[in-house]
């Protein structure tokens, strides 16, 4: 069909509305694995979200390889959008770190006038945090490196940087959930549980999305779907990577750091 306009009509696709009735399902069934220890509609969930995800992005996929739809003009507006949501993201950590300084610059009387509170014994920075910083610092390393392979059209070399990256990733998380198992305190443990917990545990669900968000593109590298002209989904993968690093950083010299 002839148009006289540089954007792609996407065609009626099944995904949004199936996907946000998966989600929905997901996070209900995660209430329910919290408060009733019933797992087997948060697996349900979290199963048919992937699919969904795999087959959306699937589609995606065809649109911009297959059908080329994805015209320079769109590839903009899709840069565009990335940074958007990325600037959505670090707003959000904005507001925990707003409430972190607030509550530890002038601690109230409920908790002792005294940060942190006298009940909380705090993780040693020196040990898991500062090996997690190396860890992310040496994984920002690797994804740019790859990047530079990708460019240079060097695709052997470019794989094996992203799968140096999926690995750090992988053992950052390892690392987290063994802090959180040898945590004394528990997210109800005062203010600085809930913020220690909520800001540290959203960061750790972005280090799971960063790194399966990498391991997708390693699949469209191998079967060529980037190339050294064209591949936005590995530069998004690339910025979301490093905006993760740098919320590490500052969570890692104030809570860990500076908090102690």
């Amino acid at each position: 069909m002839n148009k006289n306009h540089p954007f792609h009509m996407v065609s009626l696709s099944p995904w949004p509305i199936l996907i946000s009735f998966s989600i929905m399902s997901m996070l209900i069934g995660m209430i329910e694995m919290i408060y009733f220890k019933s797992k087997m509609s948060f697996i349900i969930g979290m199963s048919s979200t992937m699919l969904i995800s795999s087959q959306w992005w699937r589609d995606i996929s065809r649109e911009s390889t297959l059908e080329g739809n994805h015209t320079k003009k769109i590839l903009t507006m899709m840069k565009m959008g990335m940074i958007l949501f990325i600037v959505s993201e670090i707003m959000f950590f904005i507001s925990f770190f707003w409430t972190f300084y607030h509550s530890s610059l002038s601690p109230c009387i409920q908790i002792g006038m005294k940060w942190p509170p006298p009940s909380i014994l705090t993780f040693n920075p020196l040990q898991i945090p500062l090996l997690n910083t190396i860890i992310l610092l040496s994984s920002g390393v690797s994804i740019t490196w790859a990047h530079h392979n990708l460019l240079n059209n060097k695709m052997s070399n470019s794989i094996k940087s992203i799968l140096i990256t999926i690995a750090l990733g992988v053992y950052f998380s390892v690392l987290q959930f063994i802090e959180y198992k040898e945590s004394s305190f528990s997210i109800s443990d005062s203010i600085y549980g809930s913020l220690f917990f909520m800001s540290t545990g959203f960061h750790g669900i972005h280090v799971i999305i960063g790194t399966l968000f990498i391991l997708i593109n390693l699949k469209w590298l191998k079967n060529f779907h980037l190339s050294s002209l064209n591949h936005l989904s590995f530069e998004s993968a690339a910025w979301y990577w490093h905006f993760v690093d740098i919320v590490w950083l500052f969570l890692y010299l104030s809570i860990y750091w500076w908090g102690k």
